[in-house]
């Protein structure tokens, strides 16, 4: 549901319809965050005092992030849209938007596990989806609907 990268922010259930944006958490690692909540973030963060004492002070103690973390199920169906072009090369996609199913590659510790399997079988790694791009969730799925869905074999386009 949430990458182990991510176990440390606050994070929620996705919905249906909803849109979001990959964005690079405090932690350092990709993931999915509310299009609203970094808007709403950036908002707040612009009405703050922009003096360079206000940045030192703000450096040595840094305010917690109030974005939360979005977490899909697998088997969750996904419009990845603004694909840069090596992506769309690499997933050999012909547009830079593709319907997507959300999966779990691994289930090891320590590893990146979240990835989307586009409709022609190309498995990418959350991880490697470019920052700011963005995700509308078409369904979240749920178990039953998980043991349903079509199994895609995994290929990792080589880079």
């Amino acid at each position: 549901m949430c990458d182990y990268s991510l176990m440390t922010v606050p994070n929620r259930l996705a919905a249906n319809g909803e849109e979001l944006i990959v964005h690079r958490f405090q932690e350092g690692s990709l993931g999915l965050a509310s299009a609203f909540d970094l808007r709403l973030s950036l908002e707040l963060r612009s009405c703050r005092p922009q003096g360079w004492w206000s940045k030192l002070k703000e450096f040595w103690n840094p305010t917690p992030s109030t974005i939360q973390a979005v977490c899909i199920p697998p088997g969750s169906r996904l419009l990845i849209r603004d694909l840069p072009p090596f992506l769309q090369r690499e997933s050999g996609l012909q547009k830079d938007s593709g319907e997507a199913v959300f999966t779990q590659i691994t289930a090891e510790e320590h590893k990146h596990r979240d990835a989307v399997c586009f409709r022609n079988g190309a498995v990418v790694l959350l991880q490697k989806l470019a920052e700011g791009q963005r995700v509308r969730v078409l369904s979240v799925s749920s178990e039953e609907e998980q043991q349903t869905l079509p199994e895609y074999s995994i290929v990792m386009p080589v880079r």
